[in-house]
């Protein structure tokens, strides 16, 4: 059977408590045909009004192989940086990053936060230096105009690289939810070697990243359910490095 004729039936299977995970998280949702980029082809089931359906089994096997990657990263203690500027991933990516006091960017992504790091430290080192002199007091010498400009500018600070304050040098991993919306990210990481996971969609290559999870990544469900697998596989890594180290 066609994968265009199969369109009364989806990637469901009762006795499979993962898969149903995934479908009831919405996960299964690919875009309409026209959109599909021909790398993902293989994980397609079939339609469904118009929506191709991915393949769950083949999703989790894709799955399996990035959250394997991620534990071994988490193992060497190096840190994975969340990346997202989709308004659907935000509040995923930032608390999740948050609850592993791992570095993350929400929002637009801003050129040479990688491959310019000790710009970067610059501008991180003024933030920490102004949030510091507030609540020490220190900044009452100032008129209040000047407080004003002052508060003004962490704000625009924290706005841009509040979510990297944890970051210590280069990441071992970055995680991204749709790399078609953040090339950037994606091009500074390739100059860097430094491996990507990736939630993405039919619509997207899945030769620019090194471990692409083909999934929804438009609906808040599918991305936090997709996520937080992939921040507790960190986790486990994480773990074992802690007990190697405690021996």
């Amino acid at each position: 059977m066609s994968e265009d004729t199969k369109t009364n039936t989806v990637p469901i299977m009762e006795d499979n408590p993962r898969v149903k995970a995934l479908f009831d998280a919405g996960v299964h949702f690919g875009y309409s045909k026209s959109k599909r980029h021909p790398s993902t082809r293989d994980f397609i089931f079939g339609l469904k009004n118009r929506v191709e359906i991915l393949d769950l089994t083949k999703v989790i096997v894709k799955l399996d192989e990035a959250k394997a990657f991620m534990e071994s990263v988490g193992a060497t203690g190096r840190q994975v940086l969340f990346v997202s500027s989709k308004g659907e991933a935000e509040k995923v990516i930032k608390e999740t990053a948050e609850a592993l006091e791992m570095p993350y960017v929400i929002g637009r992504w801003l050129g040479g936060t990688l491959t310019n790091l000790s710009e970067l430290g610059k501008r991180i080192k003024r933030l920490v230096d102004l949030i510091g002199k507030r609540e020490k007091g220190e900044l009452s010498k100032y008129t209040k105009k000047e407080r004003l400009m002052i508060d003004r500018e962490i704000e625009k600070l924290e706005e841009m690289f509040g979510g990297l304050l944890t970051m210590r040098g280069l990441p071992g991993v970055i995680y991204v939810i749709d790399p078609k919306k953040e090339k950037t990210t994606i091009f500074e990481a390739r100059r860097l070697n430094i491996p990507v996971v990736a939630l993405m969609n039919s619509d997207n290559n899945i030769k620019d990243v090194d471990y692409p999870i083909i999934g929804n990544d438009s609906v808040t469900t599918s991305i936090e359910l997709v996520t937080k697998e992939i921040a507790e596989s960190f986790k486990i890594g994480r773990g074992k490095m802690v007990k190697r180290e405690e021996k």
